[in-house]
Order: C-alpha cells, then structure tokens, then sequence
C-alpha cells in the first residue's frame, strides 16, 4: 500500500500530460507511443538500478532533466524575441508524425524512468518484480485510456510549439523534484547563492573595503541579508519561473492580425475579437506551467523524506586534549549510520560526526560546510543532506572537502577507537564558522 501511494503524485501528473500529448500531436498514435515509452523507460531505469547501483544511476536522468529545462530556457527567450510577430508557424500547424511520435516516446521513456525512481531503494538496487510489473503497466493503460478523453480537450485549449514544450518539461520537473537524487530546484537555489556570496566577497576584497570602518552596524546588516538562504531561493524561484513567463509574455505581446482590407466594421471587430479569445485561450498552457513549477520547488522545499538525525552526544578530552570515540559503546560507530557529537572547552564548542564509508573507512567530519551556515545534515540511504541549502551528498564523497560536503577533520583509529585532537576541531569549526556565518567573511 505505502509503494502505490508514492507513486500516485507521479501517475496523476502522466495521467493529465498524455491527454494534452494526445490531443497537440497525433491522437491515438500518441498515446500508444506515449504508452510504450514510459514502459521503456521503467524497464531501462530499473536495469541501470540492478547492475550499476548507487547514484550512477540518477546521474543521467538528472542530467537530461537539466537540458530540457535548459532547452526550456531557449526556446523561450526565442519566442519572446519573435514576439512582436503574428501568431508562430509552430503554433498554427501540427508537427508531423514522425516529430509527434518522437517528441511521445521521449517524454514517455522520461516520465517512466522518473516514476520508478521514486520507488527505488534509499540504499539503492533495482525496484521488486510485483511493484516493477504494476507501475509498468498502470503506466501504459492511463497512456492508452487518455485517448478517448483527449478527443473532448477543446482544441483552442489543445498548446502546440513552445507552449506544449513548456507545459511538458514543468510536469517532467515535478515528477523530478519528488525524487530528492534526482531534484534540480535545489542546486539551482544553491548555485545562485553560491554566485550572490562569492560575487560579493571578489567585491569587496577588490574594493579593499575591510570589516566595519566605512559602514556602520545598520547599513552592514543590510549587506548580510545577500549572505541568508532566500537569497538564494528567491533567486533560484526567478530562475525557475523566468522561462514560462516569457512565453506567457510573448502569447501577450503577439501583434493583432491586419484588417485593413476588411471593409465592414462589425467584421473588423469580430476578426481581432477571435482573435483575442484565442490569445488568452493559448495563454491557459504557460499559466499551468507555472503552477506545476510551484509545486515542483514545493516539493523541494519540504521532501517528505525523514532523515536519521541523531542528537549530538556531548564528549570530553583527555589531558592531552585527544577526543577519544570508542567504535562500540553507546553508539555503534560502524553500523553506516550518521553519529553526532559536541565538544565543549571553555566557552567554545564545535559539533561534528562520524561515519562508515560505503568504502569502509571511518571518517571524522564537521556538522557544517564551508560554504553554508552550519544547520547541520541528516542521512537517508546512501546520501546525507545540507540542511541550509537541500544539497544531497552521496555517502562516497563524505571525507573529501569541497563544494557542500561537510569539511573533513583529521583523525586516527587507535585499536577500537578514533582519536581527534580537541584543539584542531575547534580551530576548523571556529574558521569554518566565520566565514559562514550571516554576515561575516566578507571582508578580510
């Protein structure tokens, strides 16, 4: 019950894109193009899952979910640039069978490969044959079934061109977004407050402006709000956004068709009325998209993914200020599980965990990064996630410093132990912390 119930959001969103598929394109054709499709790409995706594993994987879908959206991007800014023309040729005249089949098929093999990811294994491997046979074929049957309903879709409602591209890709990136390994929202929220922090240190440190003299608390204030997470998420949403509002703009902005060789003014009137509804008709296609897109980020916002989140046990040193972690105590440090810690001297604390590699190396790192603040992660299969900014981190890379990983701390194993100097791991958590921190690191 719990596997037909995650995968029932993914279904409802083919479900509503084969009707428009069906009705855009070349009718029945589609939907059994559409329907074979998604089963090609339940089956392709399930074998890349049984004889690759781990994130390997994902990595392709996520890449092709990342050039359509890109694709998106161009096709959108071409069609505000035509604009100011009559009404597209891509828009008046129906793709081909050969192009309609082919444009049913990819978003089919797409929507599969997507769907049965989202029953995929956290710890990886191919999905179970009763869950694998059912998706495959509820898939087909609603390609199949929306045939007949696709032929009483009003035709003036029925997006071709650009707008169908656009309603397609923002169901695709809903479809995308509910599988955290394979969520674009995200990383793109990261890489604009990622752009927005390094823009604004290379400024400053350019500029030679250090810490406070030439600001006061106030203004400086101001300057740290570039530094907080919505930066990056109200970036990230104009990013988002951007693509079908263009087109939405450019279905606004087409120029009203020529009557002057019309005569009579109720003729006139009616000819640029038509012509007007049907404008707002076509308009229905990007507005949709829109909201798909809202639900996309929504669901990258809030997973509905609980991640295993232990709370820090507090730990002391020894005279030689050695941090001693016995592998079997109280918590099993070689279980794969995340296990967190705090350590406190004085009025300094840092906090930190310590993990078994898929590798099998027992690795001490930071609860933070050094590019965010310091939220902390939290593990789910095999990835741990940046609480700050929802990046996913496959267990392989944890240890290994850069990008949002957690910054690695040196340690040693010792007989049934591991041992991390106090000192050095709250030197790199104070550093680390600095810098990330609202409002700090932007000057030197």
């Amino acid at each position: 019950m719990l596997t037909a119930v995650k995968v029932i959001p993914q279904l409802v969103c083919w479900a509503l894109l084969v009707p428009v598929l069906s009705r855009s394109l070349a009718g029945t054709a589609t939907a059994i193009a559409a329907a074979a499709g998604f089963v090609a790409g339940v089956a392709g995706e399930d074998l890349l899952l049984a004889y690759v594993g781990g994130e390997l994987p994902f990595r392709p879908l996520r890449g092709i979910c990342g050039i359509i959206f890109l694709l998106l991007w161009g096709a959108s800014v071409w069609a505000l640039y035509r604009s100011g023309s009559s009404r597209p040729d891509d828009d008046a005249t129906p793709p081909g069978p050969l192009v309609a089949g082919a444009v049913a098929v990819s978003t089919g093999v797409l929507a599969g490969a997507l769907t049965l990811c989202r029953l995929a294994p956290l710890d990886g491997g191919a999905v179970r044959l009763v869950p694998y046979l059912s998706l495959a074929c509820a898939g087909s049957i609603l390609a199949l079934g929306a045939a007949y309903p696709a032929k009483y879709l009003p035709k003036r409602l029925a997006p071709r061109g650009i707008p169908l591209a656009a309603l397609i890709v923002s169901v695709l990136m809903v479809m995308a977004c509910s599988v955290q390994r394979l969520d674009l929202f995200s990383p793109l929220s990261m890489e604009v407050m990622k752009f927005i922090h390094d823009f604004v240190h290379q400024f400053f440190e350019s500029m030679l402006i250090p810490d406070h003299p030439f600001f006061r608390s106030d203004v400086w204030g101001y300057i740290g709000l570039l530094f907080s997470d919505k930066v990056g998420l109200w970036g990230g949403l104009a990013l988002w956004y951007l693509p079908v509002l263009f087109i939405a703009l450019a279905i606004r902005l087409e120029r009203l068709p020529s009557v002057a060789h019309i005569r009579q003014g109720a003729a006139r009137r009616k000819l640029l009325a038509g012509f007007i509804r049907e404008r707002r008709l076509r308009l229905a296609a990007p507005l949709f998209a829109l909201v798909l897109l809202t639900g996309a980020a929504y669901q990258s916002r809030f997973p509905a993914t609980e991640y295993w989140d232990p709370k820090p046990i507090e730990v002391t040193a020894t005279p030689a200020g050695q941090i001693v972690i016995p592998k079997k105590g109280d918590v099993e440090l070689e279980d794969g599980k995340l296990h967190k810690f705090s350590y406190r001297q004085g009025g300094r604390e840092a906090r930190f965990f310590v993990m078994l590699t898929p590798a099998g190396q027992l690795v001490v790192t930071l609860d933070a990064c050094a590019i965010c603040q310091p939220e902390g992660y939290g593990q789910a299969g095999n990835a741990v996630i940046c609480y700050y900014c929802r990046t996913l981190i496959p267990l392989e890379t944890v240890g290994k410093p850069g990008g949002c990983n957690p910054v690695p701390i040196a340690s040693s194993v010792k007989g049934d132990a591991v041992v991390i100097d106090g000192m050095t791991l709250l030197n790199t958590w104070e550093s680390t912390v600095q810098v990330t921190m609202h409002g700090k690191g932007m000057g030197k």
